[in-house]
């Protein structure tokens, strides 16, 4: 269904996307690296889920995988907005030098952010 639109559609949808996810956690991990750190992996993604379909063995076409990744990268955002404001205290800690032997992060989060990719990709994919 959303691969019937044309390709530019399908790449400014997955450039929203990762729009979305950097502009974030940009705001949610504070710090000059994220600026420049999170795009990078958010193009690395794409180019890599692209990649993959490629090489599966019924060869997923480009279309269906920037509908996977825009709406699998949107969920992603969904499921870390609950954790958002440990990863803004664990970050600020970090950036003023405080090191912890370990990061606790509740079940509740991990949940929530699985849940929300996973419920996001099936997404992509049925309206692919």
């Amino acid at each position: 269904m959303l691969t019937s639109l044309p390709l530019v559609h399908l790449l400014i949808m997955a450039a929203a996307a990762a729009s979305l996810f950097c502009f974030f956690m940009a705001k949610w991990i504070p710090g000059r690296r994220g600026r420049i750190v999170f795009p990078l992996i958010s193009a690395g993604c794409c180019l890599g889920m692209i990649l993959v379909g490629r090489i599966q063995y019924q060869h997923w076409p480009v279309q269906h995988m920037l509908v996977l990744y825009s709406f699998a990268w949107t969920g992603l955002t969904i499921g870390l907005f609950p954790a958002r404001k440990l990863m803004h205290e664990y970050a600020t800690e970090v950036n003023a030098g405080v090191k912890r032997e370990k990061y606790d992060v509740p079940a509740r989060y991990q949940v929530a952010a699985i849940s929300s990719v996973i419920i996001g990709s099936f997404l992509g994919i049925t309206l692919s």
